[in-house]
């Protein structure tokens, strides 16, 4: 199995750890550790994350590493890390980019 970030859940991913750096740099790199562990998790297990609760009925799963969300999908045999949220974010339902 794949791991691919789409390009708008690449921005939001560096785009976390970039606020976090702003006040902790140690954070910072432990989030990105911890959020790399977890993604990695989805390469032997690409069900093993939640449905998401706001839209169960819908082909897309979640991985949660505090206090941010990786929206995914699996098509094929790759993994689609489609957006990267903050917990207090209130999702809207996933639209698929051209790439999937």
């Amino acid at each position: 199995m794949t791991i691919l970030f789409t390009p708008t859940a690449r921005r939001q991913f560096l785009e976390a750890i970039a606020y976090i750096h702003r006040d902790n740099h140690s954070a910072a790199i432990d989030f990105r550790q911890k959020a790399e562990k977890a993604i990695s998790r989805l390469k032997d297990f690409p069900e093993s994350g939640r449905r998401l609760p706001e839209f169960p009925d819908i082909p897309y799963r979640e991985v949660i590493v505090n206090p941010y969300r990786f929206f995914y999908r699996v098509k094929d045999k790759t993994v689609w890390i489609v957006a990267v949220w903050h917990g207090a974010q209130l999702p809207v339902e996933p639209v698929e980019e051209a790439r999937l």
